[in-house]
């Protein structure tokens, strides 16, 4: 069985896959003082609770925090007795080719996400992540990632708004009645929600404009949906998008080494 971990900014997914399917995902804060030890007693826990006896032989992590790989790899060493596929290190061979600028170092969710698209729906697509960044992934038509683009997130939009205006509270993301706010925390979620709408729209037509030819968009992170569902800025929104592509590099691994 096959441990797959994503490690963001925010929050760290385990999933557990069969080859087949994912048949236990449980999510957690990321925290880099956190030990191997206190990874095993929290996944083994989850595990039993839902009743998963199974064995892990085989551990691939990718991780936007470098200061967690190594308790990782240690859990990995310790409970598993396996040494982890990391993405984005020399040894983790990608499928897809890498086309940045020479001494850019491309952060592993997105070459994690540009696989699985490409796996998923072959080339020439946008794909856009709302995490702690909302980032923006070129694919070309043959898979290889060729560049793409920043900004902030939605909930770290929000929370600047917080910080830097005192009398403008905490508000939660939500799509407003309407476009004019008549009070402050409808008017903060009118800017926040359309501002985005404005912000994916826009970015994904400029794409398309320079590389003259047309895209899919897909999307994945907690807060597509919200946007998909009111204003079809997607092609396709897939939930598990950086899980399944990590079981791709895997897979692409045991058969190149």
């Amino acid at each position: 069985m096959l441990l797959a971990i994503d490690c963001g900014n925010t929050n760290t997914v385990f999933a557990i896959w069969d080859g087949e399917a994912f048949i236990g995902t449980w999510r957690t804060s990321t925290e880099w003082q956190r030990t191997a030890d206190q990874y095993y007693v929290w996944l083994s826990t989850l595990m039993k609770f839902q009743q998963i006896d199974v064995e892990i032989t085989d551990v691939i992590v990718s991780s936007t925090v470098p200061r967690v790989v190594f308790n990782l790899r240690v859990f990995a060493d310790r409970y598993f007795n396996t040494r982890p596929i990391v993405v984005g290190k020399p040894d983790c061979l990608l499928p897809v080719d890498v086309r940045v600028d020479e001494g850019t170092q491309v952060g592993p969710d997105r070459l994690v996400n540009t696989v699985a698209g490409y796996d998923l729906f072959g080339g020439d697509l946008i794909m856009v992540d709302f995490g702690t960044a909302t980032t923006f992934d070129v694919v070309d038509s043959d898979g290889a990632y060729i560049g793409g683009v920043i900004s902030p997130g939605v909930n770290l939009s929000l929370e600047a708004l917080h910080n830097a205006a005192a009398a403008l509270p905490h508000v939660d993301i939500t799509k407003p009645q309407a476009v004019i706010g008549t009070n402050t925390v409808a008017c903060m979620q009118s800017g926040v929600f359309w501002g985005y709408v404005g912000l994916v729209r826009e970015i994904c037509a400029r794409i398309k404009a320079e590389r003259a030819r047309d895209m899919r968009v897909i999307s994945t992170g907690g807060l597509a949906p919200l946007f998909q569902q009111s204003e079809a800025l997607f092609d396709h929104f897939i939930d598990d998008l950086t899980m399944h592509g990590l079981t791709v590099i895997h897979r692409y691994n045991k058969e190149n080494n």
